[in-house]
């Protein structure tokens, strides 16, 4: 194996070249200058996500272990998105006064997982697979009990990482019921041995329980909201969309390249899960008064409708579900953006605290307004035509009953997105939220944000970009 065919890892070398400059970073400044890393990091991870899409050539290594097609390199990238605007929104949390000592540590740890992440989206083998799951999951316990003096930080660390263990558990013990069956842990070759027989059956069910627990799909999805709300705002943010796009991606992979010859079985499976976590994700989230709690609910829904390009089993399902991760990050961010410049500012979290915002904040007002509308799939923004081009693809392949059924949880989705709105613009309040000015990464970080719901709606040749680089895996 040549030193060239490495470049094709360019996406974890870079990542873990980004990590050692954090970490001698961290070794050879002084105290006084802890802050100057967050700059630092933001520039590097910057250029990294640039350089992500420059051409790369396709091909494995490590006996086909590792592999790299267009199709991994965009997901990897679209991934890379979504942690860049996490880093800019963290830049003014990061600055406070108890986090100082401790900047270095959250840059690093979001790396690790990321690097985890795009070790399973290239995975060609399923020990590759879990290594890359546990090296994605491991650290984002530390992240989610970043808050050391907080008891609701400290529990959602010690939750995420029980949970995971448990999920980690079941998941590999169908992975050896599939290995027991095929005699191999590679995908090519477990596909081809893969049958119809009651094992393997099984085993797909145990994998699909613990893969189900990645992205909080229900029944697997009760440690979420727990979690969610006792993570520091900014790690929420990167579990609700960067964790659980890197899990939508390898599932959809394992099962397009995998399993494909039990298609009938897990897309009946599907069919009911996805019904079973949109259908209880907005139930949930109408009795929500926290904002970071409701925005988990509403995050299980959107992973129920993830499902809908699944059940496709086609190029077109891939392509939805691509681009649904693309619009899903901007939309996703930017709620989750103006949550953390809240709570920064005010340390306020509940619903009712958004009372009158427009009075006094209207621009942040304004900028949740569109988020929320792209949530719910309001056109013209991008969530609308996500939401859209997953219907599709399920109809395509005749699930017209599950399409309605999601249309129809797509009205209560409405409803409790539009609760926010109303709060901001109609509700009245005597003591609202004061008047203040956002520092201007935050701004940029909801620029961003705001810019991808916008173009990503209105550029129709994104769709086909993704459509003719998801050719496959």
């Amino acid at each position: 194996m040549s030193l060239e065919s490495f470049t094709i890892m360019r996406h974890e070398l870079l990542l873990t070249l980004s990590f050692l400059v954090i970490l001698l970073a961290e070794v050879f400044t002084g105290e006084e200058r802890k802050e100057r890393v967050r700059g630092l990091a933001v520039i590097i991870f910057g250029i990294v996500t640039a350089v992500g899409f420059l051409p790369l050539p396709e091909g494995s290594i490590f006996g086909d272990m590792y592999r790299a097609t267009r199709t991994t390199s965009l997901m990897k990238n679209i991934l890379n998105i979504g942690t860049l605007i996490v880093f800019i929104q963290s830049y003014s949390w990061l600055g406070r006064a108890e986090n100082r000592d401790r900047i270095h540590e959250y840059f690093m740890l979001l790396m690790t997982t990321l690097i985890g992440m795009n070790f399973m989206i290239s995975a060609g083998h399923f020990l590759m697979f879990y290594i890359g799951i546990e090296l994605a999951t491991i650290p984002l316990a530390a992240l989610a009990a970043y808050e050391r003096f907080k008891n609701r930080s400290a529990e959602a660390g010690i939750k995420l990482i029980l949970s995971s263990s448990l999920s980690s558990g079941i998941l590999l013990f169908g992975l050896s019921m599939i290995y027991g069956t095929t005699g191999s842990l590679y995908f090519s070759e477990v596909a081809a041995e893969v049958r119809d027989m009651p094992l393997v059956i099984l085993g797909f069910i145990f994998f699909f329980s613990g893969m189900g627990f990645k992205m909080s799909l229900v029944p697997f999805h009760l440690w979420t909201a727990d979690v969610y709300e006792g993570a520091p705002v900014n790690v929420t943010a990167y579990l609700s969309v960067v964790s659980k796009g890197a899990a939508a991606f390898i599932f959809i992979i394992v099962l397009f390249t995998v399993f494909p010859v039990i298609i009938a079985t897990w897309e009946k499976t599907i069919w009911i899960i996805a019904v079973l976590t949109i259908t209880i994700g907005n139930l949930f989230a109408l009795r929500q008064k926290n904002m970071k709690r409701f925005l988990a609910f509403s995050s299980i829904a959107q992973a129920g409708f993830f499902l809908l390009g699944f059940v496709g089993g086609n190029q077109l399902g891939m392509t939805t579900v691509i681009y649904y991760a693309l619009v899903y990050i901007f939309s996703n961010l930017a709620a989750f953006g103006i949550v953390g410049i809240i709570a920064d500012k005010t340390g306020r979290e509940s619903m009712d605290d958004y009372d009158g915002l427009y009075r006094t904040n209207p621009g942040l007002s304004i900028a949740m307004m569109l988020a929320m509308f792209s949530l719910a799939g309001i056109p013209p923004v991008a969530g609308f035509f996500g939401k859209f081009f997953l219907f599709v693809a399920a109809a395509e392949k005749g699930f017209y009953v599950l399409v309605t059924i999601a249309v129809l949880n797509t009205i209560i989705a409405l409803y409790y997105y539009l609760l926010v709105v109303k709060a901001m613009f109609i509700n009245r309040n005597e003591t609202p939220i004061e008047p203040f000015k956002s520092d201007s990464m935050s701004k940029l970080g909801l620029a961003i944000c705001l810019a991808g719901i916008i173009v990503t709606g209105f550029a129709s040749g994104i769709f086909e970009m993704i459509r003719n680089l998801s050719y496959g895996i």
